[in-house]
């Protein structure tokens, strides 16, 4: 069994199937050639008989042997159905065993030899063998009777066994080269089923398809995705752990292997891409009120599409997951802004330190103090709520850095903290993005200002960011919100995609205007503080 393992698939396919073959084609044809053996010794048989049982009823012998009749006619009568017949001998003798026709004419006139002749002077017929004068023979024995049904003699009619073994070796070969060219055929259909089913395969051993399902699945339940799989009639056919637990959310308690996908979750549209054999990529499915985000593709061999995949994940999940990739990049870029803007300071004032200047330094930190004081007085006094007020501020410096003038503009009422604390992550990431797109429109700009307004009335806020830049280019106004969509180069395109789906989620509105001398974009949302209506 060790030197069966390390055996290829082709090699154990094509000697078993050698084998079974071998064995199978061997058994046949030893069974048949026996078969084939005794039908060929038993046609021999009824041939002596037949010829025995013509030479009894002949009248000739008859007379020959009852008196009446001439006996030397027997022999030349004999000779001549001999030739006839292809038999070795016709022996015509009487009650006393004494022969009256042999081949040998030395030998007519003298008794039978051989022995098994008994039985037939007894009147019984049948085929025996044994050995007489011209060797051993096959030999058919019937009685002579007269008219009255007296028995006077018996005919024996003899084949030689040389010729019936010579018949018989004749039958067996014929069978057994069939024989040999079936085996032939069977193990040239053994090579090539092999071979076919190791392209079938592609060319992978048993053991490697075992570790390729056993890596398949470890991966399908590793990934944090729910994946379902379908084949070319839309059965499920795979879902993952954690398709499962997604769809019991939903409320799909079933297991959804083995179902059909349209029974099971009509909304998915694989049907269709297994009827187009176009991939849908990051889609919006919703399912019991959940909005899941969903990647198909076709599963295509040869050019045919046998099957379909789609990715599930939750779209909270996602969002999640952009609020602290957006939020932690932005709160890592404000925070790098207002450490290089301090070190600045720091050097200024360590050089007015150097050359004492004290007089200088105290007024330089009286200006430093008064600005800030001033900058931190104006957005505390149109933002109440801290987060959102540190954000912005962190903002303006990092504008200042990059030689921006940031203004935030008159409010006509202090902004208000929400009702709901989740709405802050979607103004910081609403704000941040729009703000962070105007300061690179303006970046190369000879005027670089950038304004910040935000309305808030009873109920809704308004955001407005403008910038002095040269506008958007016409050729990618239409795509603007679409992800992917920049003019920034590759791996960008992201912010106002970003934006425009947290003020959709919102339920509010998004515009824009731009020309050369500047964009501003208008974002208004519901908002809800304590007391007012939702």
């Amino acid at each position: 069994m060790k030197h069966i393992r390390h055996l290829s698939l082709q090699t154990v396919i094509t000697l078993l199937v050698c084998l079974v073959v071998g064995i199978s084609i061997a058994m046949t044809g030893v069974l048949i050639g026996i078969k084939e053996a005794a039908n060929a010794r038993n046609d021999l048989a009824d041939k002596a008989m037949d010829v025995a049982e013509m030479t009894a009823h002949t009248p000739l012998v008859i007379a020959a042997l009852d008196g009446r009749g001439d006996t030397s006619a027997v022999e030349p009568f004999t000779t001549t159905l001999e030739r006839a017949t292809h038999v070795r001998f016709i022996v015509v003798m009487n009650m006393h065993h004494i022969r009256l026709s042999h081949p040998n004419e030395a030998l007519i006139g003298k008794p039978f030899v051989g022995g098994d002749e008994f039985r037939a002077l007894h009147g019984q017929t049948y085929v025996s063998v044994a050995t007489g004068t011209l060797g051993p023979s096959m030999r058919a024995f019937v009685p002579v009777r007269d008219a009255n049904g007296r028995q006077v003699g018996v005919v024996s009619v003899g084949i030689m066994m040389d010729k019936v073994d010579t018949t018989v070796a004749q039958s067996e070969g014929i069978i057994y080269l069939g024989a040999g060219v079936g085996a032939l055929v069977g193990i040239v259909g053994a090579v090539w089923l092999s071979r076919r089913i190791k392209r079938t395969l592609f060319g992978l051993e048993p053991y490697e398809i075992a570790r390729l399902w056993e890596e398949r699945n470890a991966m399908l339940e590793a990934v944090r995705e729910g994946i379902l799989a379908v084949d070319r009639t839309g059965t499920i056919v795979v879902a993952n752990a954690t398709a499962k637990e997604l769809f019991r959310r939903v409320g799909l308690m079933d297991n959804p292997v083995g179902q059909h996908v349209e029974d099971y979750l009509p909304p998915s549209r694989l049907r269709r891409v297994l009827e187009s054999g176009t991939e849908e990529v990051d889609q919006e499915l919703e399912v019991n009120g959940r909005t899941l985000i969903v990647n198909r593709v076709p599963v295509t061999v040869n050019r045919q599409v046998v099957g379909a995949i789609a990715t599930f994940r939750d779209k909270s999940e996602l969002k999640s997951l952009m609020e602290q990739l957006t939020g932690v990049k932005r709160y890592a870029d404000a925070l790098r802004a207002q450490a290089h803007e301090f070190m600045n300071k720091l050097h200024v004032i360590l050089g007015i330190v150097r050359l004492q200047r004290y007089d200088q330094l105290s007024a330089y930190v009286e200006e430093v103090t008064h600005r800030y004081q001033l900058e931190v007085g104006s957005v505390t006094k149109r933002v109440k709520d801290p987060a959102l007020a540190g954000f912005l501020l962190s903002k303006m410096s990092y504008a200042r850095e990059r030689g921006v003038d940031l203004n935030l503009g008159p409010a006509e009422a202090a902004l208000a903290v929400p009702e709901d604390s989740t709405l802050l992550d979607d103004l910081i990431t609403i704000v941040g993005n729009l703000v962070d797109n105007a300061l690179e429109a303006v970046a190369s700009c000879p005027v670089k200002q950038v304004d910040l307004e935000l309305l808030y009335r009873p109920g809704r806020l308004t955001i407005r960011v403008a910038d002095s830049g040269g506008g958007i280019r016409a050729d990618v106004r239409e795509q603007l919100f679409e992800q992917g969509v920049s003019t920034k180069g590759d791996n960008r395109g992201f912010g106002l995609y970003l934006v425009l789906q947290r003020v959709r989620a919102l339920q509010g509105t998004m515009d824009y205007t731009t020309g050369s001398g500047g964009t501003v974009f208008t974002v208004v949302l519901p908002y809800p503080r304590g007391g007012d209506a939702r």
